[in-house]
């Protein structure tokens, strides 16, 4: 599945369980809870390696990455952002841009 696929995916799930109806603030605060819970689970990895083995760990942490990324299709879905558009944009701006 690509981005503009999984995008797509998102808004239909989105309006047929009525998640569509949140704001763009609303949507905003989730995401950034979701990114709260990927850190959390960063620092399990990090600060407690032997409470759970690192691979349930690192489970956690792609499920709660993909939570991540549910969000922004869904902010971007909002704010009529087509992502894989704006991918593609982005890696021609960085492919000549010079890091200092």
């Amino acid at each position: 599945m690509n981005l503009s696929e999984l995008q797509q995916d998102v808004k239909q799930i989105c309006e047929r369980k009525g998640w569509d109806k949140s704001t763009i603030e609303q949507r905003t605060l989730f995401l950034v809870t979701e990114i709260g819970e990927v850190a959390r689970e960063v620092l399990e990895l990090s600060y407690h390696p032997g409470a759970d083995t690192a691979e349930q760990v690192k489970e956690r942490l792609g499920l709660e990455m993909y939570d991540v990324i549910w969000n922004l299709c869904e902010l971007a879905n909002k704010l009529g952002i087509d992502l894989e558009q704006a991918a593609q944009q982005k890696i021609r701006i960085n492919k000549d841009r010079v890091w200092e």
